[in-house]
């Protein structure tokens, strides 16, 4: 996505989400607690275009993403869109899959880290939102659950055969997808699905404090090392090799490496300006 300004206009108001900014970190929280956060067409169409827009206004330093009510996400509304997609034709089921694609893609593509706080339930895309975060704080409470097989389609849903993988490897990816189990969080911490396990209710917390730390430290190594994780996930190490080393040197003609030696010589913490 591209970071240059557009004739579209910047949202002022989010019908679909709640969000939040605070000096560099942006909060959403998926705000439908009487349906255990439910996603509609409207919600992925707005992550989509929010994430799009972060990027564009270059505000964010890092997101947190997270869950209101007694969960994080049970997946895809069963009434709002699981019913509404019989109705519709391929075209339209076709477009609708790729817009899901298309945020799981912004989430993994953004020039910033994205933190998931979970507690309760991730569920189906739920649990997919939540893979695609640079980072998972899960609550004791949290499970997660790759549900796709359970309604007749294919458990690799919204990129989730490519990521879980590479986060869990082949072995636990095939059994969570294929079977729909349940992951409660001492496994998932176990086989690698979260980052950190928080103490009991402090997900949010400890999400924030950490989205706060990424915020706070050097925007451009952070953004540069999130798309080379991404990016050398299929190369071969020839050419992982020489796209570290084509971005260090652009790095190193950069202000916050000359701001960290500056720094280290008046032994002082440094002040990273992103750049």
């Amino acid at each position: 996505m591209s970071s240059f300004p557009s004739s579209a206009p910047r949202v002022e108001e989010w019908r679909h989400l709640r969000v939040t900014r605070d000096d560099g970190v942006v909060t959403v929280t998926l705000d439908r607690p009487e349906k255990l956060n439910a996603l509609t067409f409207g919600a992925y169409a707005d992550l989509r275009d929010l994430l799009a827009e972060l990027t564009r206004e270059r505000s964010a330093r890092a997101l947190v993403l997270a869950g209101e009510g007694r969960g994080f996400c049970s997946g895809g509304d069963v009434d709002e869109i699981i019913g509404a997609t019989l109705a519709m034709d391929t075209a339209a089921v076709l477009e609708f899959n790729r817009m899901t694609g298309q945020v799981v893609r912004a989430l993994r593509e953004c020039p910033f880290p994205v933190v998931a706080a979970v507690h309760g339930v991730a569920a189906g895309a739920g649990a997919v939102l939540a893979l695609a975060a640079d980072f998972r704080v899960a609550d004791p409470s949290a499970r997660f659950a790759f549900l796709f097989t359970r309604v007749g389609l294919s458990g690799g849903d919204m990129g989730a055969a490519y990521l879980l993988p590479r986060v869990v490897g082949l072995g636990h990816a095939t059994r969570l997808l294929m079977l729909g189990d349940t992951v409660r969080a001492p496994e998932a911490e176990r086989i690698g699905l979260i980052s950190e396990l928080a103490d009991e209710g402090q997900a949010d917390t400890r999400a924030a404090e950490l989205a706060r730390r990424l915020a706070d430290g050097p925007a451009l190594a952070l953004a540069q090392t999130k798309a080379l994780l991404t990016a050398e996930l299929d190369m071969p190490l020839a050419a992982s090799v020489e796209l570290d080393a084509t971005t260090q040197a652009l790095l190193m003609h950069g202000e916050d490496y000359a701001e960290f030696h500056a720094a280290f010589t008046e032994k002082r913490p440094p002040k990273w300006r992103g750049r």
